[in-house]
């Protein structure tokens, strides 16, 4: 085995790979096995942690560095000592069943445990079937660690606890990922090590710094387990006997507490089955008993008895306990999910989704349908080196791991869960950037193929990429607005033009609606108080947008680019629509106007506005009322904070103010931080349109905006803006500088009714959006900017983007070429590699995006844009590979380098302002007492106070759920969409929409509640009466004899989101409206 050592003294930070050849002079070619860190401390020399395959090359380092004459890198000495406490110990590998007693489904003698603080990580060496394993295990997922001192033994026990399972890793001259290499899988089954230490003086000092580190000195027990499993590659699910059938939402359940380490998978037997089984106890009682269990927050030693408990508990009440789950809006639907991993999987869900047409096509199937996704063992994305890791070598050798084997062997033959059998269906294209896909579960009378062949003919399509994303387009998040007639729609030709031999299509995307249909679509949408001009649609076989023509008489006119594939369904689905969005900058965007002469002094100085403002909120209502106008991404949640700003509530007075507003400017700083993510008043981010009247020159646009900014404040309707000046525009991802465009917005008053989008030319020598990141008008988002401090003072060509030629069969697609491409695109995605190269390049060159690196990194990155469509995958040769970062770019244990470009300014002048949430004022008894506001108490409020106690305490333990399983901290958190923090399975970009679509649905639930009527009352209730009511939400909500009576058994805060469900009735009783009177 070897060992690792850390040499310390370099001048600068060092790569990796120079440091690798600095050591191999000394010690032979083939003795490093990894340089795992390199980097420096805050005002200390820079160092590097060298893992060497045999002990002799470490002790001859280290001897070379004790000698007389000291280690030599070029002019720096170097000393050097050993990393971390190195022990052989006994590994057994399980689940413990109680406090005393850990079952073993696997063990190994003589394994090499390597750790220490600054490793940050276990790493277990271990030789299994004459090869060689790691299996490393980072500190973040560690649960928790007990150490195990029975009296009377010699014996120690150290049991780890994990959220997940270990990275596995096999030795073939390098490390190189694994899939679980134990009988059945016992890895995968498993959620805790046991490491039997060689004795008792052999206890590592760091312990005691982890935050959850217990020590035990009573009795300890291993015993011999067995695979618990129903399938020893798909672990670990749970199916019951063959005699006990059980609902494919209890089973799923029990799966879900088992994975997520609520429940030890050896306790659930055939008498816990018995206790699930609705023969035998109420369905309410056992969802709402199994909903509690996830929410514990621990292990249920005792399954079965805890279970007594609650069904006694649900037979003293006079009610059934309410169901735990939130009641959905309509066009949302749950879904559950399964997260697989190269070890394991983890059942999740359901979630709240937006629908899609083919869930809306199956209603009664819902269960059936299951989103898969594919992610690395801390629920991060895999890489594409998880798959196919890349040589020493300056070319890239196809080499393809155990874990690519596992994903296509999982696609190809299903997931079996309780009879279900889950195949591969389809994946749209957003679903495939996140390696995720939809599998279907056949019943008698429709399987996956009857479902794909029912989406349209797709025959034509003999590319395998387009076929894929054809298929996915029926995939895609959407609302059904209507069904429009095909006698009702018409094919109205592209606008087109050939330039140098190329061909270009001006309208590549986009058609028209009549504004008839249009205001029908902005209703079905939700769009209450206008109507879009813009709408990104699916109609049949067509995608795209269609764009508002006043004086159409015909519904829909859609163009041949529109078209993907022959469809007889006339559903019109709407994915997105037209409407005001912030406007911010970012690392791509300043890294290309700083390239094209934006001085660094604009940037910083926007910065610091930006800064100011978020400071400002905290304290001033104007700048806090102007903040939540200009930079709020949610709408409804903003228009109640500025509704209780305009009725006097002051910002660091009113508590759910204030919580909501420091975790609004607690967000926006940690993305000047992470992002570089600067806002921008004088710009807005808008859908692309065309300009149907042939107005528009080229190099003219027209922009017209809404928002705030254009209300006068004697009128409630909006007032819009036209943009008269030069605007610069770009769309993401833009590496070259030629993406960037300066254009001029002239007044055109045939476009008037164009409001919040940018609408191009119909003519020129080439398409604007084409120019853009090679983009379209199918949906596609701008960057549209007409602050003149921001506008480039030079500009460059634009790149040419013809797409790569496609990859063509002979022969028919088939749905294993579609899982195999699934499969290859997770191994060949590489845009991310390629951005952040660019990011590097452009920061360490001196001609920055115009350096021959840079404008080579953002042609390879077009290539691995269009790979979703084309098949064709980029290549990143080994010169453009990243052997540093900038030190904003924050990539711990890499080699990194302090950043003297506008980016590196920009982040170290924000770099420690961003406070923790742990610094947002929580609502104590104390805060109670002094916030109360009498005033709000109206007349007979008392009489709905116990409704309004029941009401809460439902609502409360709803939000509490969802927050629970999100992971998230803080309730103004979840409630403004401002989420810092998530667990590990979730992701901020990822799931910030779901969460916003369950939250909205329990605002609106409550909503409900609040306006049924009282059961004795035959008349409607006066306005009075429903301010009482609204009154008696406030109190039960804000007085200190409240405060902490809503789910005490489970310790969560005291939410004050509740009360303002009914925000209007608040602010009018603030107002003092009150009006008697009936209440329409």
């Amino acid at each position: 085995m070897g060992k690792t050592v850390k040499l310390f003294g370099f001048a600068s930070v060092q790569s990796p790979a120079a440091v690798k050849k600095f050591v191999e002079r000394h010690t032979g070619e083939g003795t490093v096995c990894d340089v795992v860190e390199v980097g420096r401390f805050e005002g200390t020399r820079a160092h590097a942690i060298v893992e060497f395959t045999t002990i002799e090359a470490a002790e001859h380092i280290k001897s070379l560095a004790a000698a007389a004459d000291r280690f030599w890198f070029k002019k720096s000495y170097l000393k050097a000592w050993d990393m971390e406490q190195n022990y052989n110990v006994k590994l057994s590998v399980g689940f413990q069943t109680s406090e005393e007693k850990f079952s073993v489904l696997w063990s190994q003698e003589n394994v090499s445990v390597k750790f220490g603080t600054e490793l940050r990580k276990f790493n277990f060496f271990l030789t299994y079937n004459s090869v060689e394993y790691k299996l490393e295990v980072s500190y973040e997922s560690i649960l928790k660690i007990k150490l195990h001192s029975p009296r009377g033994q010699t014996a120690m026990f150290l049991v780890i606890q994990l959220y997940g399972a270990p990275r596995i890793y096999e030795n073939d001259g390098q490390w190189i990922r694994e899939v679980d290499f134990t009988p059945s899988s016992s890895i995968g089954q498993s959620n805790a090590l046991c490491l039997r230490l060689p004795g008792r003086d052999v206890v590592p000092k760091f312990l005691k710094d982890f935050f959850y580190y217990e020590k035990s000195e009573e009795e300890f027990i291993l015993e011999r387990g067995s695979s618990f499993s129903s399938n020893s590659d798909l672990v670990p699910i749970i199916n019951p006997p063959k005699d006990i059938v059980l609902p494919f939402k209890i089973l799923f359940k029990i799966n879900l507490l088992v994975h997520h380490g609520c429940l030890p998978g050896p306790l659930v037997d055939v008498l816990f089955f018995l206790f699930v089984d609705p023969s035998f106890f109420k369905m309410v009682e056992i969802e709402h008993a199994l909903e509690k269990l996830f929410h514990l927050r621990k292990c249920c030693y005792d399954p079965l008895n805890w279970l007594t408990e609650q069904y006694i508990k649900y037979s003293k009440s006079r009610t059934l306990p309410e169901l735990p789950q939130i009641a959905l809006e309509d066009g949302l639907v749950y879904v559950r999910k399964i997260l697989i991993t190269p070890t394991k999987m983890y059942f999740c869900g359901p979630e709240a989704s937006l629908s899609n047409r083919v869930l809306r096509s199956y209603p009664d199937d819902i269960d059936n349908f299951l989103r898969v996704s594919f992610v690395d063992e801390d629920g991060q994305k895999l890489y594409a080196t998880t798959l196919s890791p890349r040589t020493s070598s300056s070319t890239d050798e196809e080499r393809r791991t155990g874990i690519y084997r596992r994903i296509l062997s999982i696609l190809r033959n299903g997931i079996d869960i309780g009879g279900k059998k889950f195949e591969t269906l389809a994946f749209s294209n957003s679903q495939l950037k996140e390696n995720s896909l939809w599998m279907f579960a056949s019943t008698p009378g429709l399987t996956a193929a009857d479902i794909r062949e029912g989406m349209g003919d797709f025959s034509d399509i003999k590319n395998v990429a387009r076929y894929a994303a054809r298929l996915g387009q029926s995939f895609g998040s959407s609302r059904e607005a209507l069904h429009v007639h095909g006698s009702e729609v018409e094919e109205i030709p592209d606008v087109k033009t050939e330039r140098g031999g190329i061909k270009y299509t001006f309208s590549d995307g986009i058609g028209k609606i009549s504004a008839d249909l249009a205001h029908i679509a902005a209703r079905k949408w939700g769009c209450t108080s206008y109507t879009p001009s813009a709408f990104q649609i699916r109609y049949g076989g067509y995608k795209g947008v269609v764009a508002v023509d006043p004086t159409s008489t015909v519904k829909l006119s859609l163009r041949k680019s529109m078209s993907k594939y022959k469809s007889n369904s006339t559903s019109l689905d709407v994915l997105a629509c037209s409407r005001y969005q912030p406007c911010f900058l970012n690392r791509q965007l300043i890294t290309l106007m700083s390239t094209l002469g934006v001085r660094d002094s604009v940037f910083e100085r926007k910065q610091r506005e930006a800064v100011a403002q978020l400071d400002a909120i905290l304290s001033d209502p104007v700048r806090a009322h102007e903040a939540l106008d200009l930079m709020a991404s949610s709408r409804e949640n903003a228009n109640v904070l500025k509704e209780m700003l305009m009725c006097d509530y002051k910002p660091d007075e009113e508590p759910y103010l204030s919580m909501m507003l420091q975790t609004f400017r607690a967000l926006h700083l940690q993305e000047l931080r992470s992002r570089t993510r600067i806002f921008v008043q004088n710009g807005q981010a808008m859908m692309g349109c065309l300009d149907e009247t042939r107005t528009l020159e080229y190099g003219q646009v027209f922009v017209q905006y809404s928002g705030s900014r254009c209300h006068h404040p004697d009128n409630t309707s909006p007032v819009f803006s036209i943009v008269e000046s030069k605007v610069v525009v770009a769309k993401n991802p833009c590496l070259h500088p030629g993406d960037m465009r300066v254009l001029k917005a002239v007044d055109v008053p045939a476009l008037h009714h164009m409001v919040d989008c940018i609408v191009f030319p119909a003519k020129g020598k080439r398409p604007h959006p084409d120019e853009c990141s090679g983009s379209d008008l199918d949906g596609d988002v701008y960057f549209v900017c007409w602050d003149p401090d921001l506008i480039p003072p030079r500009q460059v060509p634009p790149m040419d983007y013809t797409p790569a030629p496609a990859k063509v069969s002979e022969n028919d697609v088939t749905i294993e070429d579609i899982e195999e491409y699934f499969v290859d695109y997770i191994m060949n995605d590489s845009l991310g590699v390629i951005c952040n190269a660019h990011v590097v390049s452009a920061d360490t060159e001196p001609n920055k995006a115009m350096s021959n690196s840079c404008k080579e990194l953002a042609r390879l990155a077009s290539i691995a844009v269009d790979f979703a469509k084309t098949g064709v995958p980029a290549e990143i040769p080994h010169s453009l590979r990243v052997k540093e970062y900038p030190d904003f770019m924050e990539k711990e244990n890499r080699s990194t380098y302090k950043s003297h470009s506008v980016l590196g300014k920009l982040y170290r002048e924000v770099k420690d302002i961003a406070p923790p949430t742990a610094a947002i004022k929580s609502f104590t008894r104390e805060v109670a007492i002094l916030s109360y506001d009498p005033a709000m108490e109206v007349e007979g409020f008392e009489k709905y106070i116990d409704k309004a106690f029941y009401y809460k305490t439902q609502y409360d333990n709803k939000l509490g759920n969802l927050m629970d399983y999100y992971g998230i901290n803080t309730e103004a958190e979840i409630i403004s969409g401002c989420i810092m923090k998530m667990a590990r399975f979730f992701d901020r970009k990822r799931d910030t929409e779901e969460i916003s679509f369950a939250v909205r649905s329990l605002r609106k639930e409550a909503k409900a509640w609040f306006n049924q009527t009282e059961s004795d009352l035959a008349t409607p209730a006066t306005e009075k009466e429903v301010y009482a009511k609204a009154s008696a939400w406030y109190h039960v909500t804000y007085h200190h004899s409240y405060w902490g009576c809503y789910n005490q058994e489970m310790k969560r805060d005291h939410f004050l989101s509740f009360a303002w469900s009914v925000y209007d009735k608040l602010v009018d009783i603030k107002k003092g409206k009150l009006i008697s009177g009936p209440v329409e």
